[in-house]
């Protein structure tokens, strides 16, 4: 396996593992300050704590699926816009199909940093410097 991991395929790797329920493996993709930021909620620090929180959310959501649609790499960022199927939101797959959800990974040496999960809109898509055209389009990076 390549060592480290190119950030791409870090983020990939870390959403494979979240689909399969795969703690452990989620854990040995995080850094050890590892930052988890849902929405405005506070951000969880730590592999440990976030091991935690994996591990409980996944228990009670073992049906939860992450569908990456898009994805934009920006050195150690890489922008995931998709949706998600069995969450806590407690909708029907098609439902919650049609909420998008971008998430952000920052990856150094392989290992994510942070994983934080902001709603698609079109003020924070503009924040993050994503075009509709990326949003509605294939995989695009800058200047792409």
């Amino acid at each position: 396996m390549r060592s480290p991991l190119p950030p791409v395929a870090a983020v990939i790797g870390f959403i494979d593992a979240i689909n399969r329920g795969d703690v452990d493996r989620l854990v040995a993709l995080m850094s050890p300050g590892h930052r988890l930021q849902v929405l405005q909620e506070p951000p969880l620090a730590g592999r440990e704590a976030n091991r935690g929180a994996w591990n409980g959310y996944l228990t009670a959501f073992p049906g939860y699926v992450i569908y990456p649609d898009h994805i934009v790499h920006r050195g150690d960022d890489v922008l995931v816009l998709g949706s998600t199927t069995g969450s806590h939101l407690g909708l029907s797959d098609q439902e919650e199909r049609q909420l998008k959800v971008i998430w952000r990974a920052t990856v150094r040496d392989g290992l994510l940093t942070l994983w934080q999960v902001i709603e698609d809109t079109p003020g924070q898509r503009a924040l993050l410097g994503l075009t509709d055209e990326q949003h509605d389009g294939g995989l695009a990076q800058p200047g792409a």
